[in-house]
């Protein structure tokens, strides 16, 4: 990718920005040079730094007012999509409400809850800065010569425009509103965690898929961070689950449910449907003993039974046909 054309365009740190017809933006930008004592785009992660130095990330973004040669449109995913940072964050705070048990899971989750709004924060302060003094001719420049930003983006998301005044909002990079359908809460805190790693695996995801997209020092400056710290949220979810007993010991959830009560013929058998009747494709889920330590994997094919439904006739004030009422 061209340098500059990255998400952010090009919002790296302390240095003038490249613009067409070689304009330089500190000289041609009417706006004010940032205040560093009054920029919301300092962000502050207190307490994170060297004891008795005071924060050492002081600043993720201070300058991002990029050239628009990417649409900031990515950067909502990581606000509002599915994958987002909403998601985790209204995630992990309805987990904590629910966390019955030992308090400490429930701190666990409520303190990570509240750095992810610290996370949503600096996307939200990253797309206000790219959006600002965006033209939309710049927009319509870069779309049509860009034919895959042309088709994928088609432009600036008008929602940021018309609706918040160029601004992030609250949806993913289609402009959908998120609403909370991927809020997993169990109210089981084995099966919460677990929960946790795979939206903290979607979400790293995410976030290298962003900071690939860019050559934006500044940009990779801050998705680096995140990145880091979905590792570290990844590897604090498993510890928890090891400190809640491990494979062996929280596996299968919910562990309070007797398994001589379920039909262990088929509790670790990995059971394949090919039409032919071959067996399924082997690997580790089909032999040896499980993960949890309570059974062995065996493979089988799943029968065929010789009962076929029937629902028999309907009811009479159900609105079927005649016919079908008996």
């Amino acid at each position: 990718m061209a340098a500059g054309t990255g998400i952010g365009g090009n919002c790296s740190r302390n240095k003038s920005h490249s613009f067409p017809e070689n304009r330089r933006r500190d000289q041609d930008d009417p706006r004010p040079a940032a205040d560093p004592r009054k920029d919301t785009g300092w962000l502050r992660e207190k307490g994170f730094g060297t004891p008795g130095q005071g924060p050492a990330l002081i600043r993720l973004i201070k300058d991002c007012r990029a050239d628009l040669r990417e649409h900031p449109r990515a950067l909502q995913q990581a606000i509002g999509g599915v994958e987002g940072e909403i998601r985790v964050a209204m995630q992990y705070f309805f987990q904590a409400c629910g966390a019955r048990g030992n308090p400490k899971f429930r701190d666990l989750l409520m303190n990570t809850a509240a750095e992810e709004l610290g996370h949503i924060e600096m996307l939200a302060t990253a797309v206000a800065m790219n959006l600002d003094g965006a033209p939309l001719s710049m927009q319509e420049e870069m779309a049509a010569t860009d034919r895959v930003v042309g088709a994928a983006m088609g432009g600036m998301n008008l929602k940021n425009l018309l609706s918040s005044g160029l601004s992030a909002m609250p949806v993913d990079s289609d402009g959908v509103p998120f609403d909370m359908s991927h809020i997993y809460a169990s109210g089981n805190i084995a099966a919460d965690m677990t929960a946790n790693v795979a939206a903290e695996s979607t979400g790293r995801t995410l976030a290298v898929r962003l900071y690939n997209m860019t050559d934006d020092a500044g940009m990779k400056d801050m998705l680096s961070y995140l990145i880091a710290r979905d590792t570290m949220h990844q590897n604090q979810w498993l510890a928890a689950l090891e400190e809640l007993g491990g494979m062996t010991g929280a596996f299968p959830i919910p562990n309070s449910f007797p398994q001589a009560q379920e039909n262990t013929d088929f509790s670790y058998a990995y059971l394949g449907f090919q039409a032919d009747g071959s067996a399924p494709v082997s690997g580790r889920w089909g032999e040896g003993p499980s993960i949890d330590g309570k059974g062995t994997f065996v493979t089988g094919k799943l029968q065929p039974s010789d009962q076929k439904p029937d629902l028999g006739m309907a009811r009479p004030d159900s609105g079927a046909q005649a016919e079908q009422i008996g």
